[in-house]
């Protein structure tokens, strides 16, 4: 009997030594607005940052994952909710939950990813100013270069439409952005807001109606959720659409410039290992992407009446349809 009780005890502290109690572990609060691309690969890369440093939910740190679904007042919850649990890190994907974050706490250390303008959403006022508790990624988005792309393909061009979000100050942020680029490049921009992404569809098709040459669809939260219906119009309409984040070529952009935010993510994990490890968000600069990507996408161009250069596509970091091949310089997200 004593032979067995000792035995029982060895497999208790073997397995108590492997996996230890829930309310010991290191706990991360990881919330995003909306179910965007752009943040789900966002998320993606932060949890590959901490699988590749040995972070495993459950056995050595405790994952809380939350979306808002688009719905601000539930953003703003969870992250009182995250407040409340006294979790010992909270990360933002995206402006909105960066905001929330920031209005729920100036004591847990916040990393955030995805956010236009850190300095906008409340985070400070520079790269080394900023809260003594907030560090992260800022994915402040190449718009002229993008618009010096778009008029580089399509010379001729002269009105571009796009829709924002005016609930989102990262929206208003890219549209001051674009207006700016634009007036130097001889360009006019016809921006539509819109309420939610119920109403892309329509604003997006009312878009075409103020006889645009081509659309170039600024990023947000919002209308990134749903940028398929962009696509569709712009096929049904036979009318170029550039996205303002590279996946759009997935979801029906003719091509994209712009960041990968799936690096992006895993920039955001490696600062998240270096607070849980004990260094403090205060003495960590906010970081910027400086990789900018183009991918193509070779059979919405030629739904939507263009046709690329060879140059360009010899520029191009992925190219898809027609055959789907790819330059020998694409790199794998």
């Amino acid at each position: 009997m004593r032979k067995i009780s000792f035995f029982l005890v060895l497999c208790l502290l073997f397995f108590s030594g492997c996996k230890k109690p829930e309310d010991d572990l290191y706990t991360i609060g990881i919330f995003q607005v909306d179910d965007a691309p752009t943040l789900n690969e966002v998320r993606k890369g932060f949890l590959r940052a901490l699988e590749d440093n040995g972070l495993v939910d459950g056995v050595n740190v405790r994952l809380i994952i939350r979306n808002g679904m688009g719905d601000i007042p539930e953003v703003q919850r969870i992250a009182r909710e995250f407040v409340k649990m006294k979790v010992d890190m909270i990360v933002p994907f995206s402006t909105p939950s960066l905001q929330a974050a920031l209005h729920a706490t100036r004591e847990i250390p916040i990393v955030f990813s995805s956010v236009a303008d850190p300095s906008l959403a409340g985070a400070g006022n520079s790269a080394e100013d900023h809260r003594p508790n907030v560090s992260g990624v800022s994915s402040r988005g190449p718009i002229r270069e993008s618009l010096v792309f778009l008029k580089e393909v399509i010379p001729e061009a002269k009105k571009v439409g796009t829709l924002w979000t005016p609930s989102e100050v990262n929206s208003s942020f890219y549209l001051d952005l674009a207006k700016e680029a634009a007036q130097e490049l001889g360009l006019e921009i016809a921006a539509m807001p819109i309420a939610n992404k119920s109403e892309v569809l329509l604003s997006a098709q009312s878009l075409i109606n103020t006889k645009i040459d081509v659309i170039y669809q600024i990023s947000d939260n919002t209308i990134n959720a749903s940028f398929e219906a962009m696509g569709r119009v712009a096929e049904e309409n036979g009318i170029p659409l550039f996205g303002g984040f590279i996946l759009s070529t997935h979801l029906g952009a003719c091509a994209a410039m712009g960041w990968d935010f799936f690096d992006m993510g895993y920039k955001a994990g490696q600062i998240a290992i270096r607070v849980k490890n004990g260094e403090s968000p205060e003495d960590i600069p906010i970081q910027y992407m400086d990789k900018v990507r183009l991918y193509l996408n070779l059979d919405a161009a030629k739904k939507q009446n263009l046709e690329f250069s060879e140059n360009v596509l010899k520029r191009a970091d992925e190219i898809i349809g027609i055959g789907e091949s790819n330059p020998e310089n694409s790199e794998a997200q």
